[in-house]
């Protein structure tokens, strides 16, 4: 009978610690995830190490039905949110799902800007920890992933730069962003969510 019980609290210990690991444990949001009229607020701000602010404003995105369809519109832009939801798990994604702690991948992204200059960002990513996290918008259970690594482009620029990305999926995207890059610091935050 000994052997018994012990077997069976042993199995409830790992089920449960099974259980508690799995929590963090996240998913890339699916087209169902998103509703209409759901609308994210941040505020952002940018400045060099000598005081010269060279981004401070808002950025809004908000889900709107058309014809039966989702979409997102931002401030320039108006996405078909399948287009946005579609698979993605390459190893060089921004969020290389599923989210869990302590996963490591390798971002990178090349990119033009709006005149024409070319540009790669390469960093190693790590998931550091899954809490609770507040911001102006709230308290809301998330992970952080930091980035590190160097931004380049066709023009010879070239930095380190270490992003931190606070990703809530209970909204769906990062709540808090900061950004380091040589002498400038970039931090957007959440400052509204409504459904």
């Amino acid at each position: 009978m000994r052997i018994q019980y012990s077997v069976f609290l042993t199995l409830m210990l790992l089920s449960i610690c099974s259980n508690a690991m799995g929590a963090d444990i996240t998913q890339q949001p699916t087209l169902a995830d998103y509703s209409d009229g759901e609308k994210w607020v941040w505020k952002y701000r940018g400045v060099t190490k000598s005081g010269e602010v060279r981004a401070n404003g808002k950025d809004t995105k908000r889900i709107i039905s058309k014809n039966g369809k989702l979409f997102m519109v931002t401030a320039s832009r108006t996405f078909p949110l399948n287009e946005i939801v579609k698979p993605d798990n390459g190893k060089s994604s921004r969020y290389y799902w599923p989210l869990q702690v302590g996963k490591k991948w390798t971002y990178e992204q090349h990119w033009e800007s709006e005149d024409g200059t070319k540009g790669s960002t390469i960093q190693d990513a790590e998931v550091l920890s899954y809490k609770a996290e507040t911001v102006e918008a709230g308290t809301f259970m998330a992970y952080t992933i930091q980035y590190k690594g160097q931004i380049k482009n066709t023009r010879g620029y070239s930095a380190n730069v270490e992003d931190i990305h606070i990703y809530a999926p209970e909204l769906k995207t990062f709540i808090k962003l900061t950004q380091e890059q040589d002498d400038y610091l970039y931090i957007e935050e959440l400052i509204e969510y409504s459904q």
